[in-house]
């Protein structure tokens, strides 16, 4: 196991305690509750330096270890997630089936993306409003970053300890937006460096295809446990 891998194992996740949250999607005025069991979530989005590290591959100019990685379609995070699994001898989230399409087997312990309802819980972590704090004090957003990325975890973290879950990068989830409408398109979630305040929060939607990359989407690790 290289020392990059042991890094990514003995870095704790956070537990994520079970429970019930409610999503809407403004576009359709619906809303509709997800039950949420326990899961572990990364305390910061992907960086540079362990993208690089694990992929040996650097889909940006190098300017830092410690700022997300971004340019990653979503197809790219799945593909990170499975790899590292396999480095960390954990077994596969993902997987094509026979139609081609990509499926999630939940009951892995390897590493996958959020669903977006484990990513809007995550967020809230208890709370009730639209962000779990004052936003100049936990996001980087388009009025406070001077046009850049940012170094993770320089903001203050949310009551379970999570960094950056909003503003600086958005974060791929693994849903589907709305396959009827949309087919393949994939949600991110929680804003960016790039972002008006208003984007940035927990029950706020984008969506794009799953080859889509761009300067201030990235991506934060899950598993199940």
């Amino acid at each position: 196991m290289s020392n990059e891998i042991k890094r990514y194992m003995d870095d704790p996740m956070v537990e994520i305690p079970g429970g019930e949250i409610e999503l809407r999607d403004d576009r359709i005025k619906s809303k509709w509750k997800a039950e949420i069991r326990p899961f572990l979530l990364a305390r910061y989005p992907v960086t540079r330096g362990q993208y690089d590290a694990i992929t040996n591959k650097s889909p940006y100019s190098y300017d830092g270890d410690l700022k997300p990685v971004v340019n990653i379609s979503w197809n790219d995070a799945i593909a990170f997630c499975n790899l590292l699994s396999e480095k960390a001898g954990l077994k596969a989230c993902y997987s094509i089936n026979n139609e081609g399409n990509i499926i999630c087997d939940w009951e892995s312990d390897g590493y996958r993306l959020p669903s977006e309802a484990e990513w809007q819980y995550a967020c809230k972590a208890g709370t009730t409003g639209y962000r779990y704090g004052e936003i100049n004090k936990i996001a980087w957003y388009n009025e406070n970053s001077g046009g850049k990325i940012h170094e993770v975890g320089r903001k203050e973290p949310n009551a379970w300890g999570l960094y950056d879950m909003l503003g600086n990068v958005w974060e791929w989830c693994f849903d589907l937006y709305d396959e009827q409408v949309y087919g393949s398109y994939r949600i991110f979630r929680g804003g960016s460096w790039a972002e008006e305040a208003r984007g940035c929060g927990a029950s706020c939607r984008r969506r794009s295809h799953p080859t889509f990359g761009i300067d201030d989407l990235g991506f934060r690790l899950a598993r199940s446990i």
